[in-house]
């Protein structure tokens, strides 16, 4: 997965001229099962080792196996690229390639296309027995024409027979030929993808794709005249490309975590997937578990023994393994807790992204069970931040939950190659002796912190319970004893609330309006920022690593702007209400933010299923602004905001 950003050898284009653009969005559409997302990856990998930035993002039909040609069952990928550094799906796609209308029916009543937007259709469907299909497949080809679309009807399933009985089997990788041609890849580099990735098939399924990604390449050079050239990005070292459950699995390794342990859950799966294939190599367990509670048992009993495990679910499992945190939490043990969170309650929409576990996160346990909650915003940080839960969890004796999502897991974007440093691997186990008559939780008064004592330590042997304790693990009869227990745990956070650092302001310290996001939103929330202050409003935006303890100066931070609002990927009411007169229920991080700090926070948020656009959120912005008597110049709102659909 490593390159240096070099661009190879680019096939040959009979003369025509590339158009250079800065950037481009890409998307790839069909019936689940035919392949989208595998040729959008291997089209974003060649796409990022050429030296452009990437960003991917899936689109998974919250049923397994949908009905085909059915706008509901729509599946695809969608890859942005352009000549800088990429953070988010960007806004209306440039180019589609959809192997049926009915999927792309779908897309458009997701609001996914522009007029302009170019459509190479496979219209294998104009010719089907069916007159009905025949019928629909027709009137849609008038609707997408009468939107603006640029529709170009291609034989694509015809060209693919030549080389594969059933296309559905061979289809995704003749596309990836053709936009191969179009985009100018490096057809060696899609060539090697294509061999690492069906390597273990054998020679013959290898040689197969091969050929019909070079037909793929063939076929648009005699039926297209589009070509583009996006200038790879200067790049000055190393980099790896990857999805963000690949990085949580390689931060674990990195990280010299040696077990993990989860039960296979969307959409968190995949890295389990990804560390069976490596973890072996460095002496590590993957132990696939019955079930979400017997997960987090079993990895609770290998950090009990004194090696800190990794245990990685999803929102549903999280529910279920609440049980086990509360004793990791009364225990004081080290535990890493990876939550990719997922549209819900209930089983919701487990294939779409939501940011909606974060409440669960902070308060879901019975009592009081603080633990440490930080929130990767990029797919670089999904590696670095299980590093860091691994060492704040040992040096803290506590749970540490890291937070991503559906759009970080199954994404795709460069980032530099990490240097591994000795730092971030957890120290041998400590088998001197323990000190005579020091008990397992001798709380410091004023931090809460306490050495951890090991099984197999000579003196160090202990009864660890779930039941409330004093400091020597005794059951806590003595009225003040759970009082001592819980403020210790608690003044753990402070000690640790004490080490951070302010958030950094994206854009001017001082301002008439602060966004302040959290997780997968960050790359769509500075976008549009961007967009807004090169309008020349005195916007900025916040986007926080650390929800529980939340980092220092923010109440100084919020003090230099005028208005204050949060924009997220959970659900929320109408900030003046719904009828009845019941009180508006705020965004999960609004509602923390005014808890924590005493005043009020405005928000907007949605659950759609999908990230949210830099179009969308810039518009927000100038909604939730208006003219105060300068040229380009907004003022926030007296009123409170509405959540706009």
């Amino acid at each position: 997965m490593a390159y240096s950003g070099t661009n190879g050898g680019v096939a040959e284009r009979d003369g025509t001229n590339a158009r250079t653009v800065r950037e481009h969005i890409v998307e790839i559409v069909s019936d689940s099962g035919e392949g989208a997302q595998k040729a959008g990856q291997i089209f974003g990998t060649v796409s990022a080792k050429m030296g452009n930035g990437v960003w991917t993002v899936e689109i998974i039909p919250a049923e397994i196996k949908p009905p085909a040609r059915s706008r509901a069952g729509a599946s695809g990928i969608r890859i942005r690229l352009g000549a800088h550094t990429i953070t988010n799906m960007g806004d209306s796609a440039d180019l589609v390639v959809a192997f049926n209308e009915q999927v792309l029916h779908g897309r458009v009543e997701q609001d996914a296309y522009r007029p302009g937007t170019v459509v190479l259709l496979d219209d294998r469907w104009a010719r089907d027995p069916n007159t009905e299909i025949q019928r629909l497949y027709a009137e849609a080809v008038d609707d997408f024409r009468s939107r603006g679309f640029v529709v170009h009807e291609l034989p694509i399933h015809e060209a693919c027979q030549e080389l594969v009985s059933d296309p559905r089997l061979g289809k995704n990788m003749f596309v990836v030929g053709m936009l191969c041609w179009i985009y100018q890849r490096d057809l060696e580099l899609a060539l090697a993808e294509i061999k690492t990735l069906f390597g273990r098939k054998g020679d013959k399924v290898v040689a197969v794709n091969q050929a019909l990604l070079e037909a793929g390449v063939e076929f648009a050079r005699t039926h297209l005249t589009y070509c583009f050239a996006i200038p790879a990005m200067e790049v000055r070292e190393p980099l790896v490309v990857m999805n963000g459950n690949q990085a949580v699995g390689a931060g674990i390794m990195a990280a010299g975590m040696e077990v993990v342990s989860m039960y296979p859950i969307t959409p968190a799966t995949s890295a389990s997937h990804y560390l069976a294939g490596v973890y072996h190599k460095l002496g590590g367990v993957v132990h696939q578990a019955e079930d979400e509670i017997a997960a987090i048992g079993f990895a609770i009993g290998v950090s009990y023994a004194g090696k800190t495990a990794c245990t990685i679910t999803s929102g549903p499992g999280l529910a279920l393994k609440t049980e086990f945190i509360g004793l990791a939490v009364m225990g004081e043990l080290p535990l890493v807790i990876v939550d990719v969170q997922r549209g819900g309650p209930a089983t919701g929409l487990p294939t779409k992204v939501e940011q909606g576990d974060l409440l669960a996160a902070l308060y879901a346990s019975p009592g009081d069970a603080p633990k440490v909650i930080i929130a990767a915003a990029t797919i670089e940080e999904c590696f670095h931040f299980v590093i860091t839960a691994r060492r704040l969890a040992e040096a803290f004796r506590t749970p540490v939950m890291l937070l991503t999502d559906a759009n970080l897991a199954t994404g795709q974007q460069p980032f530099p190659r990490p240097r591994v440093s000795a730092d971030w691997m957890a120290p041998p186990i400590d088998q001197t002796p323990w000190p005579d008559d020091t008990p397992p939780y001798a709380w410091d008064p004023e931090t809460g912190l306490s050495r951890r004592p090991i099984p197999g330590q000579v003196g160090g042997e202990y009864v660890l319970t779930g039941l409330a304790h004093t400091p020597r693990s005794q059951i806590a009869y003595e009225p003040t004893a759970n009082q001592r227990g819980c403020e210790m745990r608690s003044r753990k956070f402070a000690a640790l609330a004490a080490t951070l650092k302010p958030p950094i302001v994206h854009g001017e310290p001082e301002g008439d309006l602060l966004v302040i996001g959290w997780g997968s939103t960050l790359g769509s929330i500075e976008e549009a920022v961007d967009r807004a202050r090169g309008e020349g409003h005195r916007v900025s935006s916040l986007h926080l690593r650390f929800l529980c303890p939340l980092e220092q100066g923010l109440s100084e931070i919020l003090d230099r702007f005028g208005h204050v609002m949060t924009i997220e990927l959970n659900y929320s009411d109408p900030a003046d209400g719904l009828a009845g007169g019941a009180p508006a229920r705020p965004s999960q991080l609004a509602l923390h933010l005014r808890s924590q700090l005493r005043r009020d926070i405005d928000y907007w948020s949605v659950t759609p299923g999908q990230p949210l656009r830099p179009d969308q959120i810039h518009q927000v912005i100038l909604d939730h602004l208006e003219p105060s008597g300068g040229v380009g110049v907004r003022s926030p709102r007296a009123t409170t905001l509405s959540r706009s659909e």
